[in-house]
Order: C-alpha cells, then structure tokens, then sequence
C-alpha cells in the first residue's frame, strides 16, 4: 500500500493534530455539562472516529501492482495507438481461407484485436492500388464494430493492386500520432494478400524510426491461392519493412500475441504509473463512505435531540 498526500504531509499532520485537540477539548466540555455517561462518550466518539477517517483519506491510501501485475495489464490497450492495414483488394475474396473468403478471416482477427485492446484508440487504412483512411485514430469502438463487420473486398478494376498502397499513409498518420500522443504506444498491424498476380510496382513502408512500436502482419489463403511463394515473401518483406513479425493465419487458429517492444512498454508502465489511471487501485473513498455513514448517524441524533428539546419545552411552558 502507498499514499499520495492531497497536501504536504507536514501540514495534513499539523490540521490532524488541530482537529485532534480540538476534539479531546469538546470531549472535556461534554464531561463537565453532561457527566461521565456512556453515551457522552458514544456520541463524542462518532464525529470523532469520522474526522480520523477523513484524514486518513487524505492521505489517499492505494494499492499499486508490481511490474508483472502492471506488465499484465498492459493488453488491454491504456494509452496504446492500434494501426489496422487492410488489404480490401479482389484478392481477399478468393475463398481458399478453409473454404471462406479471407476478407471473413480478416474481419475476424480485426474482432479479436479489439476485444483485446478494449481502452485503445484504432485507426483504419484500407487499400488496393491506392489507399485511404477508412476510419480515422478513434477510441470509439462502438461504432468500429459495425464498421469492420461490413468490410468487403473492392470491386475489380484495372488497376493492379499494391501490397503496400498504404505506406504513406501509415507514415503520416504515425508522425500525427506521435504529435498528438507523444507518451503513447503505436501497434501496427497489416492484414493482406500480397498483391498476388500484381504487375504493378510494389511499394515499401519507410515509417519514421521508433513510431512502430509493435504488431504484425498477417497473410491469408493457401499455396493453391496464391498467398504462398512470391506473395508470401512479399509479406515477410513487408514484416521487416515495419520490424514486426510474419504470421500466416489459419482458420480456428488463436490470435498470436504481439506485445510492444521494452521500451515502448516500459514508458507505457511509467506513464500508467505517473498518471496513476491503470497502474493504482484508489482506497480512499472506502475512508470517506464510512465517515459520512458516522456524519449522518450523528446528524440524525442531533435532530432527535432537538425535538425532543423542543417538545419538553412547549410542555414546561405555562
């Protein structure tokens, strides 16, 4: 257990002492109006008891996690940026993805990666022979969801597709995202075909060193689909392009892990800690119910008191 004092402690010490005194003060008035009766002392011992726990929660008690409870939690996405790549070309309509088309087994993986990064902000970049930026950095997963759901290949055209279409607008918006969360953690993750059959010159990625810090890149289909081969080392090249690793995805298959690198994880884990969101389990208000459980009972004695005063009153009056 650790506390962060909303106040220097010195001075929460000198107002404890303050109000300490001044309480044992009230306590010996009581003793001389009333007598030495035990509900004097009940009665004196509630706000008492209650201006202790009020100190106490303003030393703000809370439970902080060691580094492996912390490095835990860091999948579920706090302060963590997540690039989707999507290859929405006619290859990913080809239904050698176990019987299914792999634009199914796509939007399935997309699926798992929200489910396991449900804090985080998500980015779409869909592309053929050119890219866009389908669904801008956003951590509005509610309506992401049904976003994904109704992704479909493009219709077919003439032009040839490109693996990597969307390289410069990775670029940019990583660059954007380092401006606008510059502590935050940047995965990537590209989910294509390799521009089987493409005669089109194939692009590369070129990110800004140090703005990926984590993903992968997941490729679909069969050898008889054309997803193996030169296309598969398309992907791998890709895989290298962006310093994330190559996973060829089956149907049924878990989503593999892709945590970020160590130093991307380890300020993650510092800001946590500093902004004390993920990392610290806040005690302090199970001290300020208790006290206001103790100012009410002693509010609604005070008020009983005071009829019964003033009931005795009106019937000692002539």
């Amino acid at each position: 257990m650790t506390v962060q004092p909303v106040l220097p402690p010195a001075l929460l010490l000198v107002i404890a002492a303050v109000l300490i005194a001044l309480r044992f003060i009230s306590m010996r008035q009581l003793h001389t109006s009333r007598g030495a009766r035990w509900g004097t002392v009940g009665r004196w011992c509630g706000p008492t008891l209650a201006v202790l726990l009020l100190l106490i929660a303003a030393w703000r008690p809370g439970l902080e996690p060691h580094s492996q409870d912390a490095a835990a939690a860091a999948p579920s996405g706090e302060n963590v940026n997540v690039f989707l790549v999507v290859d929405r070309s006619p290859d990913t309509g080809v239904d050698d993805y176990d019987g299914k088309a792999r634009i199914e087994g796509i939007r399935a993986d997309i699926g798992s990666l929200i489910d396991r990064y449900p804090r985080a902000r998500f980015a779409m970049i869909a592309f053929a022979s050119r890219s866009s930026l389908d669904w801008p950095l956003s951590d509005d997963l509610w309506t992401l969801k049904p976003v994904i759901a109704g992704l479909r290949p493009y219709a077919a055209t003439d032009a040839e597709p490109d693996a990597a279409a969307a390289a410069n607008v990775l670029r940019y918006q990583l660059i954007a995202t380092g401006q606008q969360y510059p502590d935050s953690t940047n995965l990537v993750f590209y989910f294509g075909s390799g521009a089987s059959g493409s005669r089109a010159p194939q692009g590369e990625f070129e990110p800004v060193a140090g703005t990926v810090d984590g993903g992968a890149v997941f490729g679909y289909g069969t050898p008889e689909g054309n997803t193996a081969g030169d296309d598969e080392q398309r992907l791998r090249l890709i895989a290298g392009q962006l310093d994330v690793p190559y996973v060829h995805r089956q149907d049924g298959e878990p989503l593999p892990r892709s945590e970020p690198n160590s130093v991307a994880t380890q300020a993650s884990e510092r800001n946590a800690a500093t902004s004390g969101v993920v990392q610290r389990t806040e005690l302090y208000w199970v001290f300020t119910l208790l006290a206001s459980l103790l100012l009410l009972f002693e509010l609604f004695m005070t008020i009983r008191d005071y009829r019964r005063t003033r009931v005795a009153r009106r019937s000692l009056a002539p």
